[in-house]
C-alpha cells in the first residue's frame, strides 16, 4: 500500500547523501518533496502541515548541523515523526479484570468488520483465550450467515439467535432487535465462561443518525471494554471525516485498519491516529484469517522508509517453525547424516506456514529497490516443488543420485511438470545439500564456505590454490628503473640503511644510544650538569 510513498521518500533521501553539509535551501527542498509525497498519498492536510513543520524545525537545529552525516540524521528525523503521527507506541488490548472482556466493532458497511471479527477471534484464541462471536448485524443481507462461516473457519463459536436479513434489501427484518441480541450474547458468554466477547454490529454506506443511534444503544447494553473502529485503509481523505463522526457519535478506544494489502495510497493509516488521538491496535493485511497482525508504529514507519520490518518477520517465523523439527534437523547435521529431499520438503512446508512469500520478502531492508521482481514472484512455485518431491519414492527422496532419465520423466508426469522443472529442482537441492555438508564439517563453529580461514573450522579446500606472487620486476619507466638499479647497487655494496635483525620493516630494534662525550651540549646548560 505504501509503495508509492516509500519510493518518493527514498528518492528524496538519496539526493541528500551526496551532500557533505546541508544548507537551509537543501532542507527546504527536502521538506517540499516530503510534503508533495504525503499529499499524493492522501494524507490529511492538517497532518501534513504538522509533520513537515516538525521535520523542518528539527532539521534546521543543531542536531543536524553538527552531525557527521546530515543525510542520515534527516532520515532519522523523518522516521521519528512518522512514528509520532502513527500513534507513537503500540498499545495492547485492554482486558477486563472480571471476564468477559467485551469488544464492540463499529464502522461503515464494507469496511470488513465481519471478516475482521473472525481474524481477531482467531488471534485471541491462539493466545489462549476463549472468545465468543455475537452476530448483532441483522440488517445487511446474509451478514449472520457470513459470521457463522467465518467463526467455523476460525474454530470459534458464534451466538446468533436471529437469522437476520435473508433478502436482498438492506432493511432490518420485523421483530429483529440487535440491542437485545448483543445483551443476550453477553449473558451467554458469562454462562458459558467465555473470557472474550466480540460483537459484530451493522454498518451503513455512509454516516447517518440511525447508524449512530443503534451503535450507541448496543454500547450501552453491553458496556464494552474496547470499542474498535474498523476503517478501510483504501478510502483516502474521507477516512478522517468518518473517523471523526464515529468519535463524536459513539466514541471508540482504538482503530483497526483493514485492507492494508490494497494498492491504494494509504493516507488513512497516516491520518486517523493523529486526527482522532486514538491508537491503531491491529491491521488486516490479507484475505486469510491469519493475515492479521498487531500494529506497531515504529515497524510501520520502517516499512514506509524501506528499512524493513525484521522483528515482525522473526515473530512470524517463531510461530510457524516447529522447534522439535528444528532440533531434530540440528541433531541430524551434527551426526553427519545427509540432508535429504524429505527434509527439504519439511522446510518448504514450514516456509509456507509463515504466509505469503511476497510479504516476507517485502519485510527485508532495501527490498523496495526489488519491488518489481518481488511482485513477479510466483507463489505457486512452492506448490510445484512440493508436487515434484511428493511424486518421488522414499528411496529417491533419500538418495536423489538414483534418479535417472526414466525416473525423471515419471516424476514429471506424476507432478504435472516437465523434466526441466525436475532437473532444476535437483540442481538447487544439490547446492543446498553441499551447503549443509559444509556447515556440518564446521562443527557448528564456522560458517559455510569459511573452512580455509583460521579459526573457522573445516578442512582445507582441495580446489585450485592461488598462484604464488612473482618477484617484482624492473619498471618500464626509464627514470624509475635507473633509481631501482642504483638502489640495488648500493645494497650490494653495503651502502644505505639496513634493517635491524629480526625486523622486516626496519622497525624492530632501537638504535644504540650515543656516548655522553659525543653529545654537543650548549654552554648555558653545562652548569646544570655538574661540570661534566
Amino acid at each position: 500500500m505504501f509503495a508509492s510513498l516509500s519510493d518518493r521518500l527514498t528518492s528524496t533521501f538519496k539526493n541528500l547523501r551526496t551532500k557533505g553539509r546541508l544548507s537551509e535551501a537543501d532542507i527546504d527542498a527536502t521538506v517540499r518533496e516530503i510534503r508533495r509525497a504525503l499529499l499524493d498519498a492522501d494524507v490529511a492536510v492538517p497532518v501534513v502541515r504538522a509533520f513537515t513543520g516538525a521535520v523542518r524545525e528539527r532539521a534546521l537545529s543543531a542536531e543536524v548541523s553538527q552531525a557527521l552525516n546530515p543525510a542520515q540524521q534527516v532520515v532519522k528525523i523523518v522516521n521519528d515523526e512518522l512514528v509520532t503521527i502513527l500513534g507513537g507506541e503500540s498499545r495492547a488490548l485492554r482486558l477486563a479484570k472480571n471476564p468477559p472482556t467485551v469488544i464492540l466493532l463499529a464502522g461503515l458497511q464494507g469496511a470488513g468488520k465481519t471478516t475482521l471479527a473472525g481474524k481477531l477471534a482467531l488471534h485471541l484464541k491462539d493466545q489462549g483465550h476463549t472468545p465468543l462471536l455475537v452476530a448483532a448485524d441483522l440488517q445487511r443481507p446474509n451478514a449472520v450467515t457470513q459470521l457463522q462461516v467465518v467463526g467455523e473457519r476460525a474454530g470459534v463459536p458464534v451466538f446468533a439467535p436471529h437469522p437476520g436479513n435473508q433478502g436482498s434489501d438492506d432493511v432490518l427484518p420485523a421483530g429483529a432487535d440487535p440491542v437485545e441480541v448483543a445483551r443476550a450474547g453477553r449473558q451467554t458468554a458469562v454462562a458459558r465462561q467465555h473470557d472474550v466477547l466480540i460483537v459484530d454490529t451493522a454498518g451503513r454506506l455512509g454516516v447517518d443518525a440511525d447508524l449512530m443511534q443503534q451503535a450507541s444503544d448496543i454500547r450501552d447494553a453491553v458496556d464494552p471494554d474496547e470499542i474498535l473502529f474498523v476503517i478501510d485503509a483504501m478510502i483516502g481523505q474521507d477516512a478522517v471525516t468518518t473517523a471523526q463522526a464515529f468519535a463524536d457519535g459513539v466514541g471508540f478506544t482504538g482503530v483497526v485498519l483493514s485492507k492494508l494489502d490494497g494498492d491504494a495510497r494509504g493516507g488513512a493509516a497516516l491520518s486517523v491516529a493523529s486526527v482522532t488521538g486514538r491508537p491503531i491496535l491491529y491491521a488486516s493485511t490479507g484475505e486469510k484469517l491469519t493475515d492479521f497482525e498487531v500494529f506497531h508504529p515504529d515497524r510501520m514507519a520502517s516499512r514506509i522508509l524501506d528499512m524493513g520490518d525484521v522483528l515482525t518477520l522473526i515473530e512470524q517465523a517463531e510461530r510457524a517453525f516447529d522447534a522439535e523439527q528444528a532440533e531434530k534437523m540440528a541433531g541430524k547435521l551434527v551426526s553427519g547424516q545427509d540432508f535429504t529431499l524429505e527434509d527439504f520438503l519439511q522446510q518448504m512446508q514450514q516456509l509456507k506456514n509463515m504466509g505469503s512469500m511476497k510479504k516476507m520478502l517485502g519485510m527485508l531492508p532495501g527490498m523496495g529497490q526489488m519491488r518489481e521482481a518481488i511482485e513477479n514472484f510466483d507463489e505457486r512455485e512452492v506448490d510445484r516443488v512440493e508436487a515434484i518431491i511428493r511424486s518421488m519414492t522414499p528411496a529417491e527422496r533419500d538418495n536423489p543420485k538414483i534418479i535417472n532419465g526414466s525416473r525423471r520423466a515419471r516424476i514429471a508426469r506424476g507432478s504435472g511438470t516437465t523434466t526441466t522443472d525436475v532437473n532444476q529442482l535437483l540442481d538447487r537441492f544439490d547446492g543446498a545439500q553441499k551447503m549443509m555438508r559444509q556447515m556440518a564439517k564446521g562443527g557448528g563453529m564456522g560458517m559455510p564456505g569459511m573452512g580455509n580461514l583460521p579459526g573457522m573450522g573445516g578442512k582445507k579446500s582441495k580446489g585450485r590454490q592461488a598462484p604464488a606472487r612473482k618477484a617484482k620486476g624492473k619498471s618500464g619507466n626509464p627514470a624509475l628503473r635507473a633509481q631501482q638499479e642504483r638502489a640495488a647497487a648500493d645494497r650490494a655494496a653495503g651502502i644505505g640503511p639496513k634493517a635491524p635483525a629480526g625486523s622486516a620493516f626496519g622497525l624492530g630494534a632501537k638504535p644504540a644510544a650515543p656516548a655522553a662525550s659525543e653529545l654537543e651540549i650548549p654552554a648555558d646548560l653545562q652548569k646544570f650538569l655538574g661540570g661534566r
